[in-house]
């Protein structure tokens, strides 16, 4: 038998309404929104105008219903937010076709738009954290996160749907990246897996402030580095080797690599 203590206290959390989505219907719909976007990485396409527009009306009715299941946690009428929101994804494909530019012009093993749109994992969690971002810019709680950590799930990339990202941004084969809430990446950015744009401190009473780096336009981040801090800005057009640990601001133009010394015994 299980402690009455331990039973109550589950039990007065199940006796708790849910006023949140489940996650598999957040992660249906903005699949679907996903789908619409780039038909690449589904087989059912829209034949035309009419088709596409009545497809976009149905997700707006969903996302009603969706944000309408939250309603006390929001700003506004779910109704109100869930039509801003549609009007918001022609801006959101504009930034992701630079996106899409960003990779085949970076990465020599991209044969063609339809690759990188259908088998690359730092697209797919790219697409997930525009979606997101656009939901907390609109003071959607919850759903931003567990649309990135879906994406998260899937790629091994993590991105808070909280950090700024501006256009052309890349993250080459992407495992292992983690970009935190407040992190500034501006224009033509590049990643390379295990990179980490994190926090000098994890202190609670530094939740409302800056506590990721700022990276400038033109900077390239290699495998395995790690730079630290709210304060640190790492300037633009500066590369930054592999396993560099950086928790400082640099100028533009710099180069910063780690050499360690490697011995071979035989």
């Amino acid at each position: 038998m299980l402690p009455n203590s331990f039973l109550e206290a589950l039990c007065q959390k199940h006796s708790k309404p849910n006023t949140f989505p489940a996650t598999s219907t957040v992660k249906e719909l903005f699949t679907d929104i996903s789908l619409a976007l780039f038909p690449e990485q589904t087989q059912r396409h829209f034949g035309c105008v009419d088709e596409l527009q009545e497809a976009f009306d149905q997700i707006q009715l969903r996302l009603t219903r969706l944000l309408r299941s939250m309603q006390q946690h929001l700003d506004e009428d779910a109704r109100t937010l869930a039509a801003a929101y549609i009007q918001k994804l022609p801006e959101i494909y504009r930034v992701l076709l630079t996106d899409i530019q960003a990779i085949m012009m970076g990465d020599p093993a991209a044969q063609s738009e339809y690759e990188v749109i259908r088998a690359y994992p730092g697209f797919y969690a790219i697409i997930f954290y525009r979606l997101a971002h656009a939901l907390l810019e609109m003071n959607v709680p919850i759903v931003p996160r567990i649309l990135t950590e879906y994406a998260h799930s899937k790629t091994g990339i993590d991105i808070h749907p909280g950090a700024t990202i501006d256009e052309y941004f890349m993250i080459d084969h992407g495992t292992g990246v983690v970009i935190g809430e407040t992190t500034n990446i501006g224009k033509h950015v590049k990643l390379y897996q295990g990179v980490t744009l994190g926090a000098l401190s994890v202190s609670k009473e530094m939740a409302s402030l800056k506590r990721h780096p700022t990276i400038e336009d033109h900077v390239v981040i290699y495998a395995g580095a790690t730079i630290l801090g709210g304060e640190t800005v790492v300037g633009a057009n500066s590369i930054i080797g592999g396993n560099v640990w950086l928790t400082r601001s640099i100028p533009s133009f710099t180069k910063i690599y780690h050499q360690e010394q490697v011995k071979i015994l035989q």
